[in-house]
């Protein structure tokens, strides 16, 4: 897992692959307000991101999840929430098998949990080995608008290569 926010003048500095640097070229371009709600390719189905509009919930009601087949950029355009986190170990007990077609797995609980939080202009960077918990409300439910970037995980080992 890896945090910052887009706007600090040290995100110039840092070395991201080059489809990283396409998401965060994304996310520092667009007017997030000006956009609706939906899925927009960046580059088809390897970069894509997911604008959504939603309320944050209190902890008990979001449910830990991975992926992997993407890794994710989260990003807070608006508003602010916090996210449980931990690293994956076999000893997290799965409460929805993977689901290929929507990339999911869903879990019982975060152990051992971490929390971090999201506020305007903050990312999180997740890999299929961060196991995490979005839109949590920090004390009471707030309007969020999120942007989430998938980046293909085959693309990252290409570009590694």
């Amino acid at each position: 897992m890896i945090l910052g926010n887009v706007n600090d003048e040290e995100m110039e500095g840092v070395v991201f692959s080059p489809a990283m640097k396409r998401a965060f070229r994304y996310l520092k371009e667009t007017d997030f307000s000006k956009v609706g709600d939906g899925r927009y390719e960046i580059d088809g189905n390897r970069i894509y991101a997911t604008v959504q509009r939603y309320q944050t919930k209190p902890e008990k009601e979001c449910r830990p999840e991975s992926h992997r087949r993407y890794a994710d950029v989260q990003y807070v355009a608006a508003g602010q929430e916090f996210i449980g986190w931990c690293a994956f170990t076999p000893a997290l007990v799965v409460a929805e098998p993977y689901n290929e077609e929507k990339d999911i797995t869903f879990y019982e609980k975060l152990e051992p949990e971490s929390y971090f939080v999201l506020t305007e202009g903050s990312f999180a960077i997740l890999t299929p080995k961060d196991i995490h918990r979005p839109c949590c409300a920090i004390d009471e439910p707030s309007p969020v608008l999120k942007v989430v970037v998938k980046v293909a995980v085959e693309l990252l080992e290409e570009e590694m290569q």
